[in-house]
C-alpha cells in the first residue's frame, strides 16, 4: 500500500499530455471481443482499472497484451463463460462485457460488477434494455444467466441516460438481428467513441452524441487499429488543480469541447482559460470568486466524475459555492476529509446539495481518499494547502490517473509517492 506526501503552495506551471480515456479504453477492450480478428488501441495510459480489465479479458480465452502505450487483443478463443467472480468484483465496467458476449457467443454467466462505492448504480436498467432485445435472464443471485439465442433488434429507451447501458446495448446489437433504436441514450464522448470504434470494424452505427442510436445488425466484425479520445476527466482535474494552486499550464492532445460545462463556470473568474485545436491552457493566481450554483449532470453538462475536484477548488475561493450531484447518492466521501483540511463545507444528504464557505486557506491534514475522484480531489486541496499533507489511499487515485504524482512534480509540485510505514510525525516522514 502506498501514500502520497505533499507540501502545499508551488504553483503548476509547463505542459502536460493526456492519453486515451479511461472510461472508453474500458469499453473498447469489451467491445474487441465481437471479432475473432486482431485490434489494437493505440496511446493507452497504465492504469489499475485497464489492467483488471485485460484480466478479465484473457480469463475467457482472449489473448491481451501491452507494449508501451499500445494494448493488443485477441479475442479468436474467448468463450462465454470463465470470468470469475473475484474479477468481476474489480471494477464497475466490467458488467459492460455482458453486452458483446451475448453478440457474439449468445449466452453468458456473468457476475454483479464491483467498483468505487459511490452510489447504487444499478444493472436493472442493463437487463430492461436487453430484455427488449429478447434476451432470456434468469437470475441466480450472485450470478446472472443469459440466452440471446433469439436475439433481435428492437426499440430501447432508457428512463436515464446511463452510459454503460448504452455502451452494453450498442455492443449486444450490433450482430443481432434486425434494427435496434436507443432512445434516451447517454451522450456522453466515451458513446461516440464506441460507435466509431465499432464502425470501424464493420458496424452499422449512427446518432451517437445526440438522444437517438440507430444499429442496424451485420453478419461479422472484423479487426481495426484504434486510436480511443483522450480522457476529459484528467484534463478538467488538472484545470481544476492550475485554477487552484495557480500558474501557467498547457494541456496537449485534449478535447477542449468536452469540456465546455467546466469552462462555462470558470468563464469571467480570474482564471484565464485559452484552447485552440486540441490543446488547452490555464492561467490562475490561484484565488477565484465563489462559483455559483453547480449540479452534475449527463453530459453535456458538469460531469460527476468532476464534482469532488471542483469542490476542492471551491474550498479556496472567494464566497460561497452551492454543489448539487444528481447523479450518484454517495458522492460526497470527500467533503469529511477536505473538512480535516480546514474547508468550511455544510451538507444535506437528503437534498445531495453542499454549501462551501470559502476559506483564505486550506492546512496539511492526514487524510484518506474513498474512491477515485475523492483521491484527485485531496490531491488538489494538498497542493493547494499550507503545511504537509498525507494521503491514504492512493490505489483508489491508480485506478485512474497514470504516475499521478510524477506527472503532478514535473509541473512542480511537491508531491511524493511512499510505502505505508509505521505511522510518524508528518514532518519525519516529510523529510526522510
Amino acid at each position: 500500500m502506498y501514500t502520497y506526501i505533499v507540501r502545499g503552495g508551488n504553483k503548476l506551471n509547463g505542459s502536460v499530455r493526456l492519453k486515451a480515456a479511461k472510461n472508453s479504453v474500458l469499453a473498447l477492450i469489451a467491445a474487441s471481443i465481437l471479432t475473432e480478428d486482431d485490434v489494437i488501441l493505440k496511446n493507452c495510459p497504465d492504469l489499475t482499472d485497464i489492467a483488471n480489465k485485460l484480466k478479465i479479458v484473457n480469463s475467457i480465452g482472449a489473448k491481451a497484451l501491452c507494449g508501451g502505450d499500445d494494448i493488443f487483443i485477441n479475442a479468436r478463443n474467448a468463450r462465454n463463460t470463465g470470468m470469475s467472480a473475484e474479477l468481476a468484483r474489480t471494477l464497475r465496467s466490467s458488467f459492460v462485457l455482458l453486452g458483446p458476449i451475448l453478440s457474439r457467443f449468445k449466452e453468458a454467466k456473468i457476475y454483479l460488477p464491483g467498483g468505487c462505492r459511490i452510489g447504487q448504480r444499478p444493472v436493472d436498467i442493463h437487463l430492461d434494455a436487453l430484455e427488449k432485445l429478447n434476451v432470456k435472464i434468469t437470475n441466480h443471485e450472485t450470478y446472472l444467466l443469459c440466452d440471446a439465442r433469439e436475439m433481435r433488434g428492437s426499440g430501447v429507451t432508457f428512463k436515464f441516460p446511463s452510459v454503460g447501458a448504452t455502451q452494453n446495448v450498442m455492443m449486444a446489437a450490433v450482430l443481432a438481428h434486425g434494427t435496434t433504436t436507443i432512445q434516451n441514450a447517454a451522450k456522453e464522448p466515451e458513446v461516440v467513441d464506441l460507435q466509431n470504434f465499432l464502425n470501424a470494424m464493420g458496424a452499422s452505427v449512427a446518432g451517437a452524441g445526440t438522444g437517438t442510436i440507430e444499429i442496424n445488425g451485420v453478419e461479422k466484425l472484423h479487426g481495426a487499429v484504434y486510436t480511443p479520445i483522450s480522457d476529459r476527466i484528467v484534463a478538467g482535474t488538472l484545470v481544476l488543480a492550475a485554477a487552484a494552486c495557480g500558474g501557467d499550464l498547457t494541456i496537449n492532445n485534449a478535447c477542449p469541447h468536452h469540456l465546455n460545462a467546466l469552462f462555462e463556470i470558470l468563464k469571467d473568474n480570474y482564471c484565464e482559460i485559452e484552447y485552440s485545436g486540441d490543446t488547452i491552457r490555464v492561467r490562475s493566481d490561484g484565488r477565484l470568486n465563489a462559483l455559483g450554483e453547480i449540479a452534475s449532470e449527463p453530459y453535456p453538462f458538469f460531469p460527476t466524475d468532476l464534482q469532488p475536484q471542483l469542490t476542492a477548488l471551491a474550498a479556496v475561493c472567494l464566497g460561497n459555492t452551492g454543489i448539487t450531484e444528481k447523479i450518484f447518492e454517495n458522492r460526497f466521501g470527500h467533503i469529511a476529509e477536505l473538512k480535516k483540511m480546514g474547508a468550511k463545507i455544510y451538507v444535506d444528504e437528503r437534498a445531495r446539495t453542499a454549501l462551501v464557505q470559502g476559506v483564505d486557506a486550506l492546512y496539511g491534514a492526514e487524510v484518506s481518499a474513498c474512491d477515485l475522484r475523492c483521491g484527485a480531489s485531496l490531491v488538489i486541496a494538498a497542493m493547494r494547502a499550507k503545511g504537509i499533507s498525507v494521503i491514504h489511499g492512493v490505489e483508489y487515485i491508480d485506478r485512474g490517473y497514470e504516475n499521478f504524482e510524477m506527472m503532478l512534480r514535473g509541473l512542480g509540485a511537491d508531491i511524493v509517492r511512499v510505502q505505508e510505514c509505521k505511522r510518524k510525525p508528518l514532518q519525519k516522514i516529510f523529510d526522510k
